[in-house]
């Protein structure tokens, strides 16, 4: 597959029509259309369907989208630090990010670096630990920063300071929500809202034993910023850490942590054996200083 022509198949998505990106590319439509048939051939299977009023994408489609972006963005990536001299510091650092109170540290690690080195650029890229490990793997980020336990075989890693607490963010006017703590049998029969991250599902399982399993889930989620608005309208309790929603004196939620304590550590991961490009190197270097 050439570049050039996951370029052209990315806007004929984007477009949802084959005239539409043709004008876009500044390519003929006949041109266009014998690329992605190429391209079809090629791959052995139909990517498009085709319809006068609209192109959709198949379920082959819908993958090859998704990693033709992730060749691209590597693509991107690896030619902007290629692209930097040898005496001058600049370029981009990507940090892909969960939800956590480490992504306070990277951002005083930031501001501090792009005082000595302006053309520096930090990008951050938010998602659940999943979705993190998975562009830390294709190299699309350089660091990941997450909660938990870490693979030492797969990754270098560094603990950034801080804690989370796990409980459980409800409405005010729950009958819990004038308990000082939560106990893992006050969970049972509650409408459960329930993070995916196989970590923290772990610890539960850990927490609560067995009972983890006959809890009431109705509803999922990865970031809890939109899962608190599930809570809010009285669809069910969220488990979840706290400091990630932060409830005020009006806000209509409040967060009560368990008895016994679940902890987590936060921290920040790279690949083992990466080569770092200079300005990678650089906010290393800066973190490590800041903390």
């Amino acid at each position: 597959m050439e570049l050039r022509v996951l370029r052209y198949f990315l806007a004929v998505a984007r477009e949802e029509s084959i005239s539409a990106a043709a004008e876009a590319l500044h390519l003929s439509q006949p041109t266009l259309s014998r690329q992605l048939k190429d391209l079809e051939e090629a791959l052995g299977k139909t990517l498009l369907i085709r319809c006068s009023k609209k192109t959709t994408l198949t379920e082959d489609g819908m993958l090859l989208r998704k990693r033709a972006q992730e060749i691209l963005d590597l693509t991107h990536k690896t030619e902007a630090e290629l692209r930097q001299s040898d005496t001058h510091i600049g370029g981009d650092v990507w940090i892909g990010g969960g939800e956590s109170e480490g992504m306070r540290l990277i951002a005083q690690a930031a501001r501090s670096l792009q005082k000595d080195y302006p053309d520096i650029h930090v990008h951050l890229v938010s998602g659940n630990a999943s979705d993190i490990l998975e562009r830390l793997e294709k190299g699309l980020v350089d660091f990941g920063v997450g909660v938990g336990s870490v693979d030492p075989n797969r990754y270098d890693w560094m603990w950034l300071p801080g804690t989370h607490e796990a409980g459980l963010l409800m409405r005010k006017d729950s009958p819990l929500a004038s308990r000082s703590c939560i106990r893992a049998e006050d969970l049972q029969g509650l409408p459960i809202i329930s993070s995916r991250n196989e970590d923290m599902r772990r610890r539960y399982t850990e927490w609560m034993g067995k009972a983890f399993e006959t809890l009431n889930i109705v509803a999922t989620f990865n970031l809890i910023y939109n899962a608190a608005f599930l809570v809010e309208e009285g669809v069910g309790y969220a488990l979840c850490w706290d400091r990630l929603v932060k409830p005020s004196e009006d806000h209509a939620l409040c967060f009560v942590p368990y008895e016994p304590k679940i902890m987590i550590d936060i921290n920040m991961a790279w690949k083992k054996h990466q080569v770092f490009s200079k300005a990678s190197q650089k906010f290393l270097e800066r973190l490590r200083e800041v903390m």
